[in-house]
Order: structure tokens, then C-alpha cells, then sequence
């Protein structure tokens, strides 16, 4: 609808005399309902041209387009200073509702990626540590980037970058040596494992911060690592980094991502270590025994890219994943999903990218995000003070079973309920807020039934899907939609007025990576539903006309909500 306006306005504009560039209007939607469904400033941008009022060039405008009315559009007025404000018409709303109902899980999908190929990168935990609420933010936001560019027609590949070789690795090795007698065995769980690991790590660390020997044995135990010249560290590395893919891969498949690709650090290393040194002099120079790279010349910062010990650091590696990606997996576009704090680093690497491959760099989008904390403050792996994923996840689903105690659900029914709602509550949180805000997670707000909440959606959804199911088992469908018409008494309710929307909802978030436009739109839908559906009576045996219109609208609904908790990754049960 958005361009058909865009179009009617440009042409109106032409026969004024003025020559204006249809992608340059804007529509939008007045924050108020009652001021219409569209509307445009047009009339002030351009009103100099033909040296007159805004006002007066708003009207001669809308008279333009008066002339030549579309069905679509009910009437045009001018508003304010110059304002043009567009009311659509019962015809367009009824029309949409049946089109939303036809088209369903393809409804909001266009193909402004089509044929494209695009690779993301996002979680990036890494084995011989805890997979922590930052990855699950990372994740979140990732995966459903992921989901919103193959719903705009891309073919998409995800991927996940982990760092199993380095200083942290070495400081987690040495606490296993340390610790080889609580060594766990295969037959316990991945979890104790994975805490094991965390353990390690943390007395590593502990270690390598107390004194200068401790840390030049840790140092030499990473050169170990990398060159695998010790039989005994190999196979300790070996069976730490399986428990650790181990441990993540569950969390996954939790979270609802299948990765089509895992690259490690060990395997980038090499490759990187050679592009660098095969630019120094050119866009790399030696400083004190390190390369590096100096940034100030771009107005950034020097980062080292191979370290005195002739070891390839974070920053080279970077440069030789960016060549294996693309050997890989040919892509049109490789978005790279971070946390804040790596955004000053990440933009040098990128600098020395478009000096080393620029058609590479063309191709690559750099997302940072913000940090998830818990009102108790920032966590640090160094230290031991890690929040992990699955104590998080797990203290939320404990809420939500105490929540549901009573509600008279069997036993598999409560666990689903409390694993999926737990992590819808965890995902909406970092969702809706504006791409790289710092998110305190708040525990009653975020498992809330009511309101602004993940769990709010899903119930809203589960809600419009027990009215179709009640009247499937009804046997009234066929009768019912045998009495769907345009011709209803009542006007389009603010319920319609929003549901057409999705696909420019959709089109923007995808245009500017950010997820926050799909969670507040699908809450508003919730509460208008939610309103709907406590003032109407749905299923009507004495007015099937109105029903059949009720039921399209709860159907356009569950379509809705359904397409668009899809994009947020969040899954529903079938029961809350």
C-alpha cells in the first residue's frame, strides 16, 4: 500500500508541475490512529518549489488525487502546517484480512533478497569455558537475523566462530592438570563437565593473575597447545574441547539453532599468521619482536596481529576466517555479530580487511550489541562470577512452573511449558530493546502473562489458537465461511488498522537489523486481540455473517503472531 501511495502522490506532484523522485516521499503512520492510516509531508518539502504555502500546496495535492480516487483509499485531508493524511477504506481492510488468511506462513515474506547468499555469524562461545547470557544474547539476536533475511528470500548460512586454541584455553588446561583427579568420566552429564571446565578455567586464571612463574608456565603450555607437540595435553585438549561442542550443541538445540558451519581459531591461525606476514611493510610493520597493524593513521588504534612468540592473535585470525569463509560458502553478504565490547577492535580488522581484500570488506556488516546484566551487576568469566545460560534458563523455568502450579497441567505438559516459555521470556527481553543497548534482565517483567513480555505473545497466540480449534471441532467452519463478505456493519477495528502492517514492519527491521520493530509491533497485536476478544463474541449461531468476519480476523491473528514469533525465534507450547 506504502508504494501505490508513494506512486499516487508522485504523479499528483508531477501534474503541479513537479518532478519528484517516488522512492524520496515518505509515508508513514501518525503515532494516533484517528489522524488516518498514512501520511506525508510532501507538500513541506516541496511547497518552495512553486513558491507557495505548505498548506496550500497539501491541498492542490490532495485535489490531485481526489480526482482519480482508488478503492483502497476512503478519503484525503490535509492536516497541520501541510500535512496530508490518507484514510484507507473497509474495502482494503476486509481485502487485506482475506489475503493475510490466504497467504499465511508466507504472509510478510517479499524478495528483496532473492538470490542473494549470506552467511552469519553469532554465539561464538568458546570450549574450555561456560556458555554465559551473553551468548545467549548473541545467539537471540543472531538467529533471528538469520530468520528475518531468509524471510526477505536470501539463502542463508549460520555459523559459529569458537577460539579452541589461545591464552584462555592454556589458563583452562593448566587448572585440568591441576585438577586431573576430579577428572569426570563419560558416564556423567554434559553439564558436569561443562561446570568442570568452568572450574579449570577459573583456577587457570587465578593462577596466571597470582605470579610471573605461574604465568610464563602457563604461556609455554599454550605454545604446547598450539604446536601439539605433548602427547598427554593433546588428548586432555582433545576430550575438553568435545565435552565443550558437547555442552553447547544442547543449549542449541534449546535455543532453536542448527549451525551449518563451525570454524575454530586452530584452524584459521595458520592462514592468518601468513597474510599478515606476507603484507608487513605494505599494510603490517614489526614492532619489538610483534606485527602490527597502526591504526592511527585511520584515526583508530595499533592492535597486534602476530605477538612476540610469533603466535597469531585475534586480529589475524579474524582476516584468515574472513578468506575461509568465502572459500567455503561464496556469499553476497557476511554479517558478523558481536558484543559492544569488541567494536573498537572489530573496526581496526576491518580497516585492515579493506586494505588486504576490499571486495571482502565490501560484502562484510559488522552488529554489535549491548550487555545483558542481571540487576547483580556485570559478570566476568576471570573471576569465577559467571550467570551461565543454564542457570538463567533455569531459574526462569522454575518461576514459570511455580507460576503454573495450579492451572491443572500434567507433568510433560508444565516441563514444556516452563522450557519454552523460559526461553521466549529470555529472547523477547534482549529483542525489544534498540539494536546495542545494555539489557538488566527484569525476572517478574520478562515471565508476566500480561503486557510487555514474551510470554504475553505466546499466550495471546495459544489464545487465538484454541478459538479455531473450538470451532474445527465445532463443524460450523464450512457454514461459517460460506457467510464471509466485505458487506459487515461494523467498521474496521484498530485490530485491522494494525494487521496489515507486518510486511513493512518486516521490510524495515530487515533493512536496519534490528529486531525491536517485529516484538513491540507483535505485543501491540497481542493487546488489540486480547481486546477484541473479551468484547466480541467470535462464534455467533445466530449471526454468521459477523462470525465469518470474527474468525477471518482471528485467523489473520494467529497468522500474524505465528509469522512473527517465527522471526523472533520463539517457539509456543501447545498449552499455557
Amino acid at each position: 500500500m506504502q508504494e501505490k501511495l508513494k506512486i499516487l502522490i508522485g504523479e499528483a506532484l508531477k501534474k503541479l508541475g513537479i518532478d519528484a523522485d517516488v522512492s524520496n516521499i515518505v509515508t508513514e503512520h501518525p503515532e494516533d490512529i484517528s489522524n488516518g492510516d498514512y501520511s506525508t509531508n510532501v507538500a513541506l518539502v516541496y511547497s518552495k518549489q512553486l513558491k507557495t504555502s505548505p498548506k496550500d500546496l497539501a491541498e492542490k495535492v490532495v485535489a490531485e488525487i481526489s480526482k482519480n480516487k482508488i478503492p483502497e483509499i476512503e478519503k484525503v485531508e490535509v492536516a497541520g502546517p501541510g500535512f496530508i493524511n490518507f484514510y484507507l477504506s473497509h474495502e482494503f481492510f476486509a481485502n487485506s484480512i482475506k489475503q493475510i488468511v490466504e497467504e499465511g506462513e508466507n504472509f510478510g515474506k517479499n524478495d528483496s533478497l532473492k538470490n542473494k547468499k549470506v552467511i552469519i555469524e553469532y554465539t561464538d562461545p568458546n570450549p574450555f569455558k561456560e556458555f554465559h547470557i551473553g551468548h545467549l544474547m548473541s545467539n537471540s539476536i543472531g538467529e533471528s537475523i538469520a530468520r528475518l533475511v531468509e524471510f526477505s528470500g536470501a539463502e542463508v548460512k549460520r555459523a559459529c566462530y569458537q577460539g579452541d586454541v589461545g591464552l584462555h584455553v592454556a589458563k583452562a588446561m593448566s587448572g585440568i592438570l591441576m585438577n586431573e583427579s576430579l577428572l569426570p568420566n563419560e558416564k556423567d552429564s554434559v553439564i558436569s563437565k561443562a561446570e568442570f571446565l568452568g572450574m579449570c578455567y577459573k583456577t587457570g586464571s587465578m593462577m596466571y593473575e597470582s605470579d610471573d612463574e605461574h604465568k610464563q608456565e602457563i604461556a609455554e603450555l599454550n605454545k604446547k597447545i598450539y604446536e601439539r607437540s605433548d602427547k598427554k595435553i593433546n588428548a586432555l585438549y582433545d576430550l575438553g574441547k568435545k565435552w565443550s561442542l558437547e555442552y553447547f550443541e544442547g543449549i542449541y538445540k534449546k535455543l532453536g539453532t542448527t549451525f551449518d558451519y563451525y570454524f575454530f581459531e586452530s584452524n584459521t591461525a595458520d592462514l592468518g599468521k601468513k597474510i599478515v606476514e606476507e603484507n608487513i611493510g605494505k599494510i603490517f610493520e614489526k614492532s619489538d619482536g610483534a606485527v602490527i597493524f597502526k591504526g592511527e593513521k585511520y584515526d583508530l588504534h595499533t592492535r597486534v596481529f602476530i605477538n612476540k612468540e610469533g603466535i597469531a592473535t585475534y586480529e589475524a585470525k579474524e582476516l584468515g576466517l574472513a578468506k575461509i569463509k568465502h572459500d567455503e560458502y561464496s556469499y553476497d553478504k557476511s554479517i558478523i555479530i558481536t558484543g559492544n565490547e569488541v567494536r573498537d577492535y572489530f573496526s581496526v580488522v576491518l580497516k585492515a580487511m579493506e586494505l588486504l581484500f576490499p571486495e571482502l570488506r565490501a560484502k562484510t556488516k559488522h552488529l554489535s550489541h549491548g550487555m545483558l546484566r542481571l540487576p547483580t551487576g556485570k559478570m566476568s568469566s576471570r573471576t569465577g562470577d559467571v550467570i551461565t545460560a543454564e542457570s538463567l534458563m533455569s531459574d526462569i523455568s522454575k518461576l514459570i512452573e511455580e507460576k503454573i502450579k495450579d492451572r491443572g497441567f500434567d507433568d510433560d505438559e508444565k516441563k514444556e511449558i516452563a522450557e519454552r516459555v523460559s526461553i521466549g521470556a529470555i529472547k523477547y527481553s534482549i529483542l525489544k530493546q534498540s539494536a546495542g543497548s545494555d539489557i538488566i534482565y527484569d525476572f517478574e517483567k520478562s515471565i508476566s502473562f500480561e503486557g510487555d513480555s514474551g510470554p504475553y505473545i505466546q499466550y495471546s497466540f495459544v489464545r487465538a489458537k484454541s478459538v479455531l480449534e473450538k470451532l474445527n471441532n465445532s463443524g460450523l467452519v464450512e457454514t461459517i465461511e460460506k457467510e464471509l463478505s466485505d458487506d459487515i456493519d461494523e467498521g474496521s477495528s484498530e485490530l485491522e488498522k494494525m494487521l496489515y502492517r507486518f510486511p513493512e514492519i518486516v521490510v524495515r527491521s530487515q533493512n536496519e537489523y534490528s529486531l525491536h520493530y517485529i516484538a513491540i509491533y507483535l505485543t501491540e497485536i497481542a493487546s488489540l486481540f486480547n481486546s477484541f476478544y473479551a468484547n466480541n463474541k467470535i462464534l455467533d449461531p445466530d449471526d454468521l455473517k459477523t462470525s465469518a468476519h470474527r474468525l477471518a480476523l482471528t485467523k489473520a491473528v494467529y497468522i500474524t503472531l505465528k509469522n512473527g514469533l517465527h522471526l523472533l525465534g520463539i517457539k509456543v507450547p501447545e498449552k499455557m
